[in-house]
């Protein structure tokens, strides 16, 4: 991106999240707000730290991301999209209150038959590349963990579901349920997409149910925190 630009000119980044309380502490980062209404959808325009931004809650699952993100892209040409919020853990080192950005993103619930990697649409990458080197995101980056995000139209709440999830993506450290629609979109669009979400909870542990809910008790700002430094950046 061009850090030249005049501000008030520049092309601004798409920020989708799924749920209201995430769009609260979204709009809560964000200053000179105004709100437009488009397919349906609310659309907030303003900024973080003096960077445009273009912001939206999509709702949860597959398609509500994929229309979010669709109607973001082609009404506002953003240079970039990105997909923050929570996402549960796999087990992997990436713990509760962990900030995972997806180095790839994968489907855990596609399969189209022979001839398609498990997870992977007909015709479409089997994994889609976040656009980490556009953000200056590397392994070596403090306060995140790097790696696959699963994505799948299914809220994971037992031992059975992670391990299902882990059948078809064994590399994942997280799992969502919006990321890999917004990927394809982006992709089929050509727009660089990012998911950065913070671990709330460890599906198919004993007390799962209870860390989801006292993660909301706890604030979990430091997404956010996340997302500020990267748009900062950019």
């Amino acid at each position: 991106m061009d850090t030249n630009k005049d501000k008030d000119n520049e092309t601004a980044i798409g920020i989708i999240v799924a749920m209201n309380s995430e769009l609260k502490m979204l709009l809560a980062e964000m200053e000179a707000i105004s709100e437009e209404a488009v397919n349906g959808n609310t659309f907030y325009l303003g900024n973080i730290a003096g960077r445009n931004v273009v912001a939206m809650q999509c709702g949860i699952g597959k398609v509500n991301a994929a229309v979010g993100a669709l109607t973001l892209i082609e009404r506002y040409t953003p240079a970039a999209v990105i997909n923050t919020g929570i996402a549960g853990g796999t087990g992997s080192d990436a713990g509760i209150l962990d900030v995972v950005i997806g180095e790839e993103v994968a489907y855990h619930d596609v399969w189209c038959g022979p001839g398609n990697a498990p997870g992977q649409v007909q015709g479409l990458p089997e994994r889609f590349a976040g656009a980490t080197a556009l953000f200056g995101i590397t392994h070596d980056t403090p306060g995140v963990k790097l790696g696959l995000i699963a994505s799948g139209d299914r809220f994971i709440s037992t031992p059975e579901e992670l391990a299902a999830v882990l059948v078809t993506q064994p590399k994942a450290i997280a799992c969502d349920m919006e990321s890999g629609a917004i990927a394809q979109v982006c992709h089929m669009k050509q727009t660089p997409f990012l998911a950065i979400r913070v671990v709330s909870d460890t599906p198919g542990a004993e007390n799962h149910i209870d860390q989801y809910l006292d993660f909301w008790n706890i604030a979990p700002e430091r997404t956010f925190a996340t997302l500020r430094q990267l748009v900062i950046r950019n």
